[in-house]
């Protein structure tokens, strides 16, 4: 049986990513001073304004202001009449401390080890999240966001290397893949959307595109003369980023996993320390996952973890392989069970989350780059 499946990826200027980007940068900032510091911060971008907001609580004194600029100017913004600009924007900084009935459960939690009550670290809320993994890929992802990723990562390097200097931060790109059973043959169609300076006739536009950025990534075998592009299908894309749509922390939760190809909880990574499970027990779901594929045991598999606020141990282990295991999905989760230690305190020490390391996540994907710690191949 055919089927069809799409995925988007982002630019890091998207306005959402750009807020993604800054609240990242805020937690970085802070753990390369406190590693126990606790962040959970969001980002909000409008015209010519950026707001920082959330809770934050640590040892360690950061310029605020000055990381939001900077991270702004990194991703190429400098225009306001285009879309923001790193010097003149307004910054609003509206930062408190986290709660203390949260940091209760947080800081002390409790779990049982062979009968006996030892002292943990609680879960800092309560939620479900999805790990995914499957051989389609050589990054064990699913093929439509895999390229879609590539396609926009070379969107935004083009721009930088100044291969088109006419390029500007924001943009989109979607990927549709046609599957025959369950496996990717071809590539149906691929929309880009680019900001641009508005002098560039459109006809060159999607002509460079075509050439410097599809056919510089795209496997020449995916495309046939049915594969349908799209490029800037509406025309021009002139105003973009925070001028032209807002922005927000945590709005592309889709593109940050696994395209829609997978189940996910809900919720967003950015902006929060590793003691949020929402974004650590993601990844620990994620090098499961990666792990039971790459070890032979499924060509493809999904884990499920869930947790209750100030409780360390998840609540429940879910794994579904669809069909693709050698072994029972129950002899699965008994590896899991066996080998991992799944609280938060035990995700943070087995991933090495401490560190500043969390830019590099924002953009194109939380999955599938190899130097992260969560894509390391282990035995099992």
């Amino acid at each position: 049986m055919r089927k069809l499946f799409t995925s988007e990826s982002v630019t890091e200027g998207h306005p959402d990513k750009l807020c993604d980007f800054i609240s990242d940068s805020v937690l970085d900032s802070f753990l390369e001073k406190d590693a126990n510091a606790r962040v959970a911060c969001e980002t909000v971008a409008g015209k010519g304004q950026i707001l920082l907001t959330g809770e934050i609580s640590s040892t360690a004194e950061v310029d605020l202001e000055k990381v939001v600029r900077n991270a702004i100017q990194e991703i190429g913004y400098h225009d306001e009449n285009l879309d923001i600009d790193y010097e003149t924007c307004k910054v609003l900084i509206n930062i408190s401390k986290q709660s203390p009935d949260i940091a209760l459960g947080v800081d002390k939690s409790y779990e049982d080890k062979e009968g006996e009550k030892v002292e943990s670290e609680g879960a800092g809320d309560q939620g479900m999240m999805f790990g995914f993994a499957t051989d389609e890929t050589e990054d064990f992802m699913p093929m439509p966001i895999y390229l879609a990723h590539k396609l926009s990562k070379r969107l935004t390097d083009v721009r930088k290397q100044g291969i088109l200097d006419y390029i500007r931060p924001d943009g989109k790109v979607q990927v549709t893949v046609e599957y025959d059973e369950d496996k990717p043959v071809r590539i149906d169609t691929i929309v880009v959307s680019t900001q641009h300076t508005q002098d560039i006739d459109l006809e060159i536009l999607k002509k460079d595109i075509q050439e410097k950025v599809i056919q510089a990534v795209v496997p020449q075998e995916l495309l046939d003369e049915a594969t349908k592009y799209y490029i800037n299908p509406t025309g021009r894309f002139v105003i973009g980023g925070p001028l032209g749509d807002s922005g927000l922390t945590g709005r592309k939760i889709i593109v940050d996993t696994y395209g829609g190809y997978s189940r996910h909880g809900g919720g967003a990574f950015s902006g929060k320390d590793p003691t949020k499970v929402d974004r650590s027990a993601c990844y620990m779901a994620r090098w499961l996952a990666k792990n039971i594929v790459a070890n032979g045991y499924a060509k493809k598999c999904e884990i499920q973890l869930s947790y209750a606020i100030g409780v360390a141990k998840p609540v429940s282990i879910f794994v579904d392989t669809f069909g693709t295991g050698i072994i029972p999905e129950e002899e699965i989760v008994q590896k899991i069970e066996k080998k991992f230690d799944l609280t938060p305190r035990g995700i943070i020490q087995q991933l090495d989350l401490r560190k500043p390391i969390y830019r590099k996540t924002t953009n194109y994907g939380h999955f599938g780059k190899k130097d992260l710690p969560w894509e390391q191949i282990i035995n099992m």
